[in-house]
């Protein structure tokens, strides 16, 4: 028996009772996170480093500001989101790729998703829930501390 290798831009075809190619949407996904992840990290390089007073502005006050604001959060989630994501998919190819023993490279995997997961929930968990109010004192603090904070 003979197997031949398909054509590499050969539409696929799944075998019986496999459903969908989830190698394939991998690799899409691959391509589409790092489309946006490059213009959500430029867009968070550019603003943190080049607008106001560039990098002599980013202190905990300039964090607390970004992150007290809805749009900051949810880009700073969507950047989260799809670099863990991105980079477990990536390691997850590294792993079929390298590892041979069935039962290594699964419990590789599994490892590599579940600690994907807690990132995004604990990092998730951060962006949403930061209050930069806690153990606040007037004394110590900056100005923009004191302003966020008064309200």
């Amino acid at each position: 028996m003979s197997t031949t290798i398909a054509e590499p831009r050969a539409p696929h075809a799944a075998p019986k009772g496999r459903g969908i190619n989830l190698e394939k949407w991998g690799w899409l996904y691959m391509r589409a996170s790092g489309v946006v992840l490059v213009v959500l990290i430029f867009g968070h390089l550019f603003v943190n480093l080049m607008v106001g007073d560039g990098i002599h502005a980013i202190d905990f006050a300039f964090v607390a500001g970004k992150l007290s604001d809805p749009f900051w959060q949810w880009w700073d989630v969507a950047m989260l989101w799809l670099a863990l994501i991105h980079g477990a998919n990536g390691m997850r190819t590294i792993t079929n790729d390298y590892v041979t023993h069935r039962t290594t490279r699964s419990i590789l995997q599994w490892a590599i998703w579940l600690a994907a997961a807690f990132l995004i929930l604990l990092g998730t968990l951060v962006v949403f829930t930061f209050d930069p109010c806690l153990g606040f004192d007037p004394a110590t603090a900056s100005e923009t501390i004191i302003e966020l904070c008064a309200a």
